[in-house]
């Protein structure tokens, strides 16, 4: 069955400093430093920063009193329902500074890498059990072969790698999105990740779909007595991350920005309790024999192993679906160790004929192209045995658009024609010639 929101379990909330994991004199330098950079000066704007509760949150401000760092202004806030104002002394100043000086970070606390990995237990997308009435929901807009849901089906209830591979245009990326939206429901993301002092963020609006905050109070209704959540987290739809060519070996590795001199994550941890699609593998500057190395620990051992700009490494939860998607052979590509090491294997093929006129039919009907028989005939008995008769998924779309296009540039209703299926199949191949130069 396919999970909700509230069937994940929410990261408690916090109900002491030292339950949030961290360093009492780390949580009081976030603090100075978010004070100092924010120009907050209540305990409720702080609280909101530090996503941390209220009463925490006097406490921190209190403990860094005590130290003489923060200071009462002796005003009260007529817009925020009379609150104590606070402020930082010239020794919190100080101390802030300093504190900056070795990282810029500030706002909301880090979350220890250990309680981040019992959140993504918690959350793992193998967790997920799909049918094969979610995978069609999903992919009800594809025209496909009888066989492939069933194979793809236990491929995404297992939660390790998929390969997919076959002829170009034939919906293997489609199939990727429909995969990711087949999984439906939603997780936590931790705006940062604690380890060995340093920070590393993690929540990247880029990558991930904040819900609501009514869809947030929605997850955690069936526990009224208990807690709200950890606010450190935003609770998200289960992340996506889609790559091409452009992917290379270091977006793979943590990236240190030295002007912060914080961390953000890589692609594979900002995907973690959702899918990291590879599409066009073949096509990335590094080889996909040499990608595929990078990933054989995360894949066997379901841990990932990061380094810090010291040499130091540690290990994270490798906790993805691992989709890779690729028009060339995988013998081509791949040698049998690695191989080995993708899970599911999976042929896309191009649709039959029978299929390919579905998928026409219903481009056609959507785009408000009537259907001309002579045309269709035409386009199946003069043009398609020229390439062999070899049909594509999207070649439906791209010929009915260009007979769209020629119709509307012509000004006259769109129509099918012989001679515009000729015009239009002379834009999607380039006939091989000599150029002279």
């Amino acid at each position: 069955m396919n999970m909700h929101a509230s069937n994940v379990m929410a990261p408690p909330q916090p109900r002491s400093l030292a339950e949030t994991g961290l360093n009492p004199v780390a949580m009081r330098d976030i603090l100075l430093k978010t004070m100092f950079r924010g120009n907050l000066d209540t305990a409720a704007a702080l609280s909101r920063a530090l996503c941390l509760s209220l009463p925490l949150t006097q406490e921190l401000i209190d403990a860094a009193r005590q130290q003489r760092l923060v200071e009462s202004t002796g005003n009260m806030h007529a817009g925020s329902n009379g609150e104590m104002g606070f402020q930082l002394s010239d020794a919190g100043k100080a101390r802030a500074m300093d504190a900056l000086g070795q990282s810029e970070y500030y706002g909301a606390l880090p979350v220890p890498l250990p309680v981040y990995e019992e959140q993504v237990r918690r959350q793992s997308v193998r967790n997920i059990q799909i049918t094969r009435d979610h995978l069609m929901a999903s992919m009800g807009h594809l025209i496909l072969p009888p066989d492939l849901l069933g194979h793809l089906g236990p491929a995404v209830n297992s939660g390790r790698s998929i390969l997919m591979y076959g002829p170009p245009g034939n919906g293997k990326s489609s199939i990727s999105n429909g995969i990711r939206d087949a999984l439906g429901d939603h997780v936590y993301v931790p705006r940062a990740v604690e380890y060995a002092g340093q920070v590393i963020t993690v929540y990247d609006p880029i990558v991930h779909t904040a819900v609501s905050e009514d869809e947030a109070q929605a997850a955690t209704s069936l526990r009224m007595s208990g807690p709200r959540y950890d606010r450190r987290y935003v609770l998200c739809q289960r992340p996506a991350v889609i790559t091409g060519g452009e992917l290379t070996l270091d977006m793979l590795d943590l990236v240190y920005n030295p002007t912060s001199r914080t961390y953000q994550a890589p692609l594979q941890m900002k995907s973690t309790g959702g899918v990291f699609i590879v599409d066009d593998l073949g096509r990335q500057a590094d080889s996909p024999q040499a990608l595929i190395n990078r990933w054989i620990v995360p894949l066997e051992a379901g841990r990932d192993i990061l380094a810090l700009q010291s040499g130091e490494k540690f290990e994270t939860p490798f906790d993805t679906l691992l989709i890779f998607s690729t028009n060339f052979h995988p013998n081509e590509i791949f040698d049998q160790a690695a191989l080995r090491r993708i899970f599911y294997k999976i042929k896309v093929d191009g649709p039959s004929q029978k299929d390919f006129l579905k998928i026409f039919a219903m481009v056609a009907k959507k785009k408000g192209m009537p259907l001309d028989e002579a045309s269709l005939v035409h386009l199946i008995r003069t043009k398609y045995p020229t390439i062999d008769n070899v049909y594509a998924n999207y070649q439906p779309v791209f010929l009915i658009d260009q007979m769209i296009a020629i119709c509307e540039y012509e000004g006259i209703p769109n129509q099918m024609t012989p001679e515009l299926i000729e015009r239009a199949w002379a834009n999607m191949f380039v006939r091989d010639e000599k150029i002279v130069k």
